[in-house]
């Protein structure tokens, strides 16, 4: 049957797909709309199975919080060029994305998929559509979400590095600018030295001991050698033990506390595309 041009740009406007694909998937479909565009998702589906061996670590990293600040979410939506990642569309894309996952507040990535894109299609099928559309491996390379008396998010310009940090009270926006970006900037792996995973304290242990013996200390003091890195470690790598980036003579701790006595961070969530 003939496709008219009108019903070509139609199918475009809704899937994003060029118009020799949606040609093609009219034509294949019978003129069906509903049908054409499965037909599209289908093409979507094959090519991201065709790309699961690529590797997409490029992308847009994005920090979003409520209206009233005590909800927040960072998410990461991958691809795998550069050229894709800072193009206008897919960054619009990555918004649609984030918007949904803080208004819908899902448990996970599999739970965001699972939501509406639209009145039409869900997040993962949407996905499905932009890889048939881009040509590139697309997905949510991370998601997470934070709760807290006032949460506050901060995207690193360049879109790579995002951060949502919580706090235990209301804080200035000074406050709560800082806090994120000594987050962004010093790129801590915890909160507090009780928030570091046993396998990451036993790395960093295992590291001490082999550099110290290395070093040719005596073994009877190796272990307690390997406890004060672990301590200088905890110094540099835990938000609040870090010096302030603004005035390195005081640590995080010690500037909320100067705030405000038992103002301290209650939530982080920090992701970057390496």
């Amino acid at each position: 049957m003939a496709i008219t041009a009108a019903e070509v740009n139609k199918l475009r406007q809704q899937t994003g797909a060029g118009m020799m694909d949606c040609k093609k998937a009219l034509e294949e479909s019978n003129g069906d709309f509903e049908a054409a565009v499965d037909f599209l998702r289908k093409k979507g589906a094959k090519v991201a199975a065709n790309r699961q061996d690529r590797d997409a670590k490029e992308g847009v990293v994005l920090a979003k919080t409520s209206s009233d600040n005590t909800f927040g979410v960072v998410v990461s939506v991958n691809c795998e060029t550069d050229f894709v990642a800072k193009n206008a569309d897919f960054i619009q894309f990555a918004e649609s994305i984030a918007n949904i996952a803080l208004d819908k507040k899902p448990a996970g990535i599999d739970e965001l998929k699972a939501l509406p894109y639209n009145n039409d299609i869900t997040v993962g099928d949407k996905f499905m559509e932009q890889v048939g559309k881009i040509g590139e491996k697309i997905d949510i390379g991370y998601y997470s979400s934070v709760n807290a008396q006032q949460v506050v998010g901060y995207i690193h310009p360049g879109n790579r590095l995002a951060v949502a940090v919580g706090f235990n009270k209301k804080v200035s926006d000074e406050v709560a600018k800082n806090i994120a970006m000594q987050s962004a900037a010093m790129a801590p792996v915890a909160i507090d030295k009780d928030d570091v995973d046993q396998t990451t304290i036993n790395r960093e242990l295992d590291i001490a001991r082999e550099t110290t013996r290395a070093e040719g200390k005596p073994e009877d003091m190796v272990e307690k050698i390997a406890q004060g890195k672990l301590n200088k470690f905890y110094k540099e790598s835990t938000l609040l033990n870090q010096e302030y980036f603004i005035d390195n003579k005081m640590t995080v701790r010690q500037y909320l506390q100067g705030v405000e006595k038992d103002l301290t961070v209650s939530a982080l969530k920090r992701y970057s595309l390496s």
